[in-house]
């Protein structure tokens, strides 16, 4: 099926777009972009955007993507199968996704990060330069994770973010904090050093408080984390099969 182009939007010549594509009204496609097939590109975004620090390297997108109205995505980046974002999305130049990135509504993304599979981010959340998240992440909304140790100065210390771990809202990490897998910061906490494998980090500034291990569900009693134990929507079943292996006899 051949792509359904609004015939507002504006396409360049060099863009590919594939098979059952569609574009909507007052979109811009630049230059040296590539769009997988069966995606859906929403009003008014801007695809292949030129002015960041890389001005002329391509943009790849996906299959199975939906990137919603208002959403920027700057030239230099390559976004896996499967992206979503939300309203009004920004993403700079030099950004590297696996699969299945979700970036909810007014996510500010600054470029030069990379984020592995099924990394999932809320409404409002800001992601400085040099950022490095591994996979099944979870940050909620109004999460800031800042680079530069000594502002304003040209230094870039970007945050490092483990697979499984969750940053709660309203947390703000500072440069070159790592997170260690299956993590978790609470509410409003102010990161300021690393938080070990499975630590709790919660406060301001942030203290390491103990294990996720700890934490139980009020209604059961039973473990919270690691939460892939018994949390598995909007996971592709082969994932979800894995996990459930994983956890079969424990």
């Amino acid at each position: 099926m051949k792509a359904s182009i609004h015939e507002t939007a504006i396409i360049a010549a060099s863009a590919i777009i594939g098979e059952n594509v569609e574009i909507g009204p007052f979109t811009i496609v630049g230059e040296n972009v590539t769009i997988g097939t069966n995606t859906r590109i929403e009003a008014h975004c801007e695809i292949g955007v030129t002015g960041g620090t890389i001005s002329d390297g391509a943009l790849e997108i996906g299959s199975n993507c939906l990137i919603r109205s208002g959403t920027i995505l700057y030239k230099g980046s390559k976004f896996g199968d499967g992206l979503h974002t939300g309203h009004k999305v920004t993403v700079r130049e030099a950004v590297t996704a696996g699969d299945g990135l979700q970036l909810g509504t007014l996510c500010d993304i600054q470029g030069f990060c990379e984020f592995g599979d099924y990394v999932k981010l809320h409404s409002n959340v800001f992601i400085s330069q040099s950022s490095i998240l591994g996979s099944f992440i979870w940050i909620f909304p109004h999460v800031v994770l800042t680079d530069d140790p000594h502002p304003p100065s040209e230094v870039r210390l970007g945050c490092r973010l483990s697979d499984y771990c969750a940053i709660a809202s309203h947390s703000t990490l500072l440069p070159g904090v790592h997170i260690g897998e299956g993590a978790l910061v609470g509410a409003m906490s102010l990161v300021r050093d690393d938080v070990p494998e499975n630590g709790i980090c919660v406060g301001v500034p942030g203290k390491n408080i103990g294990t996720t291990e700890n934490i139980k569900f009020k209604e059961t009693g039973l473990q919270v984390y690691p939460w892939r134990r018994h949390f598995h929507r909007g996971y592709p079943d082969t994932v979800v099969k894995k996990w459930i292996a994983e956890f079969k006899n424990s």
